[in-house]
């Protein structure tokens, strides 16, 4: 099992999780952060750090596609190991649906 971050950080980038991560598992993008889905030790002590519900257990339903989503950008983006500001809109875009679209539209190619 492992842990994934999911569209509810898009746009908020809360890194209360990061502080927490005793294995250094996160990855920042410009818009949100992922967890390797190797890495990830499965401690579960992320999970309520984040403020906005954004990272759940892969054994959830539909999860498939976000471990495969933040093994991509895991991949791809810097480690972050470090807490720092979230974004300067976070509260106002905590819990909008389609964030992951907008991501996406608004940035096409690499997401981040």
């Amino acid at each position: 099992m492992t842990y994934v971050v999911t569209d509810n950080c898009i746009a908020c980038k809360y890194t209360d999780c990061v502080e927490v991560c005793p294995v250094d598992c996160f990855y920042e993008g410009e818009n949100m952060l992922v967890i390797h889905p190797d890495e990830c030790i499965d401690c579960g002590v992320c999970e309520p750090e984040c403020p906005a519900d954004a990272i759940r257990p892969d054994t959830e339903p539909d999860m498939e596609q976000w471990v495969e989503f933040n093994r991509k950008y895991s991949e791809a983006w810097p480690n972050i190991v470090q807490r720092r500001d979230a974004l300067p809109d976070a509260e106002a875009n905590d819990g909008k649906a389609g964030k992951l679209e907008s991501m996406f539209s608004a940035e096409p190619g690499e997401g981040n």
